[in-house]
Order: C-alpha cells, then structure tokens, then sequence
C-alpha cells in the first residue's frame, strides 16, 4: 500500500457500496481498490492519466472505470451514501460542514495573462492615412 492510499478501515467502509466486483458477463474485472486508489491519485495530484504509476493498473483500465462510473451515477450514490452514514453516526455538523461538487476551472490559456484592458487597435487604413508625410 502507498502512502495515500485507502486505509483498511477506510476500505471497510466503501467496499459494500460498490458493484460487485465480478460481471455477470465477460472477464473479472481488476480489484476495486487498486482502481479506486489509481482514480484517488489522479484527482489528489491533478496529473494526467498518462502519468499514473503502473502500481494501480493500466491508465485505460482505471479512467474508463471512472468514466463509466460516473455515467452510471455510481459516485454520486457512494457519496451519498458516505454522507447519510457520517450524519446518522453524528460525524457531520451541518453549521461547519458542507459539499458542494462543483469545478469551475479556467481556460489553461488564461494564466499568466497580462492584466488591464485591452484597448482598440486603429486599422491599418486609418494609421496610414494619419502618418505624417
């Protein structure tokens, strides 16, 4: 286990509200936890799929199981379901704690950008025709 990665206790309290980590269909799929520890590390780091280490598995095979998760709404119960449980058990003090689920990120162009406002650019026609001769 990495250093990061889910405790037993942690992982004790998540696996019942996965899917079953066997398909009805088709191969068996990778552990779950291996997966949710590869899916923990991309979004603590903010890297890029490509750069996931080989311990939890190819990056296809954990970004298409975060991908279709989330499609399915999987996250969404398992947080809800996290949340109901900290709530009935008193963890939660709704004065302090809250959630909100939402990114706003902006453009990767837009950092560094100089400031102030932009000023119109004359047109070459009208710079021409008031050059001194």
């Amino acid at each position: 286990m990495a250093h990061r990665d889910l405790t037993d206790e942690q992982w004790a309290r998540l696996q019942p509200l996965l899917p079953a980590q066997k398909p009805e269909t088709g191969k068996p799929s990778i552990d779950h936890r291996r997966i949710i520890n590869g899916i923990l590390w991309i979004l603590r780091t903010g890297a890029p799929w490509d750069d996931l280490p080989r311990r939890y598995g190819r990056r296809g095979t954990v970004s298409s199981r975060y991908y279709r998760w989330r499609k399915q709404g999987i996250w969404d119960r398992i947080f809800a379901d996290l949340q109901a449980q900290g709530d009935a058990e008193g963890n939660l003090d709704w004065a302090v704690h809250f959630v909100d689920s939402t990114v706003i990120r902006a453009h990767q162009h837009a950092a560094g950008a100089t400031g102030g406002t932009p000023r119109p650019k004359r047109w070459a026609a009208a710079r021409a025709a008031s050059r001194p001769s």
